[in-house]
């Protein structure tokens, strides 16, 4: 699940996306797709061959390490923090052919060598997310993570495909965040066709761009395989690791993949492991728990209409959102906000509970007057070429992983039955997270099977953190990960909805967060928190 700001997220497909969720035995991997000629026994040998490349990956990473050196002078990570370089195979089945760089960074504990328990990987979600930003952590002093540094070197990087580790992409950037974008929730059959045929024309796109070559290795499980040999090259024996939304989901792989190299995990947001979920049940999941937190939201603007004057209640709220939508699509305003661009920012409120003021403010300042505070804060940035390119790589990386990672349905009946009832009851995501992912319906490349997440031998207790009603990845999923994984602990913060729980100050969690880390102590049972603060206007 990408954990991004919402103008990451403005899609080639016509709508504006959704920061999506945006997602084995011990030792094996994602078996093929299934088929007439497929038998169970070369599927496992696939997995032995994979295995076993993955292992001399491992091997040769840690005879190798890391030459750490500053970060390059544009890639906006200055010192102490270092980068550096990890080759893996771009398919492990063939590990002395062809080798891809993953991007690294890291930064030394800031406690004594006594003090130093080893190196903490971090993955903030996506798929699609860089984690390279985890180090600055230290160096801006943040409070929450003071104790857990003075322990761990905070290392971050970039997935494969994602950022400066051979990334991909399925469409010119710059037209990629070209607006307006077609409103999401069509209006006729004409509306779907073209949805339909800019999905097809998409996941084309990223047969051309891309590869086919590279698009087949887009998983998930070799993700997870690209931390293994992360893990190896940082000299670590066993492996410390803090995954965010999607990032849960590489936890679990890993976890299930490598129990007996798991040291210490926390998993955050967690997305559902279920092979039934992966990926597309999970996303029609996603569309009725955003439903939910965006009413959430909108309680919470009318509790401060003194602040806003957007309605005293969540109706005069929803029916000032609904006519701010009729007003972009009749006329988009200031000429490229519709109601696609409006999703691309609104959705960030349901999603992060920082978004609350900054989100509930301009709209505010637009019912007042004031269209250019929308236009800026919705509205696409075309000089802003990098962040462009960053924003069309992370798309590609999204839709690439969960597309090859699963079966997708192929019958365009079975979406369209699913997302005309949903968007029923749950119309504020609902068709463009449909868009989003169409792409997966006509994937140019073979689609794999789930990994059947589980307890492994050797897997130590993990720390899972939840909240009650987040709507990117809901509550199910971190209660069905506890369930798979035996001896781990679930703390629920209860009436909260905030995307990434560890991040945020709550005197119930972060303590509990710093015991585990430090001494690897877990509650002797689950913990229910109450939330943390709600913003304030």
């Amino acid at each position: 699940m990408r954990e991004t700001r919402p103008k990451w997220r403005t899609t080639a497909l016509g709508s504006a996306g959704v920061l999506i969720t945006a997602t084995l035995i011990s030792g094996a991997v994602a078996a093929p797709a299934s088929g007439a000629n497929t038998s169970d026994r070369t599927a496992r040998h696939g997995q032995d061959r994979e295995a076993a490349g993955a292992a001399i990956a491992a091997a040769r990473a840690a005879k190798a390490g890391i030459d750490w050196a500053d970060c390059p002078a544009d890639w906006g990570i200055a010192k102490p923090v270092q980068c550096g370089w990890v080759s893996v195979p771009l398919d492990y089945a063939k590990p002395n052919g062809k080798q891809i760089k993953l991007a690294v960074d890291h930064i030394g504990n800031t406690g004594t060598t006594a003090e130093r328990q080893g190196a903490l990987v971090y993955n903030p979600g996506g798929p699609g997310g860089s984690g390279m930003r985890f180090p600055l952590r230290v160096t801006t002093k943040n409070p929450i993570w003071a104790n857990v540094a003075k322990a761990y070197d905070f290392v971050g990087f970039d997935p494969r495909g994602v950022g400066h580790s051979a990334p991909i992409s399925c469409v010119d950037p710059q037209e990629f965040v070209k607006a307006p974008k077609m409103d999401p929730v069509p209006d006729s059959e004409a509306d779907k066709r073209a949805q339909r045929k800019l999905a097809r024309e998409y996941a084309e796109g990223c047969a051309e761009r891309t590869g086919k070559a590279m698009l087949q290795q887009m998983t998930t499980p070799n993700t997870v395989r690209d931390l293994d040999v992360i893990r190896a090259a940082l000299g670590e024996k066993k492996l410390n690791y803090l995954g965010v939304s999607y990032g849960t989901y590489i936890g679990a792989v890993y976890g299930t993949m490598y129990p007996g190299h798991v040291r210490r995990m926390i998993v955050d947001s967690v997305v559902n492991p279920s092979r039934e979920k992966i990926w597309y049940e999970a996303n029609l999941d996603q569309d009725i728990a955003f439903e939910g937190r965006w009413k959430d939201w909108e309680d919470w603007v009318a509790a401060n209409d003194a602040a806003f004057h957007l309605g005293t209640t969540r109706a005069a709220v929803e029916a000032k959102w609904l006519e701010l939508r009729a007003t972009a699509k009749k006329n988009p305003i200031g000429g490229v906000v519709g109601p696609a661009e409006l999703i691309g920012f609104f959705q960030s409120a349901p999603y992060y509970d920082s978004s609350w003021v900054p989100v509930a403010t301009v709209f505010s300042k637009y019912v007042a007057g004031d269209t250019q505070a929308l236009v800026d804060a919705a509205a696409p940035d075309l000089t802003d070429t990098a962040g462009n390119i960053s924003s069309e790589n992370g798309n590609a990386v999204y839709t690439a992983v969960e597309c090859t990672d699963a079966k997708w349905p192929t019958s365009w009946k079975t979406w369209d039955r699913d997302n005309t009832a949903l968007h029923k009851k749950y119309p504020f995501m609902t068709w463009a997270n449909a868009w989003l992912n169409l792409p997966c319906a006509t994937w140019p490349v073979k689609q794999q099977t789930p990994v059947n997440v589980r307890t492994g031998k050797g897997l130590p207790g993990v720390l899972i953190v939840q909240s009650e009603r987040d709507a990117a990845t809901p509550y199910d999923g971190g209660v069905e990960l506890h369930k798979r994984f035996k001896g781990s602990r679930l703390i629920t913060e209860k009436d909260a909805g905030s995307h990434g729980v560890t991040g945020l100050v709550n005197p119930c969690i972060n303590p509990r967060v710093d015991a585990y880390l430090l001494t690897g102590k877990l509650d002797k049972a689950d913990v229910t928190c109450t939330p943390h603060a709600t913003p304030k206007p």
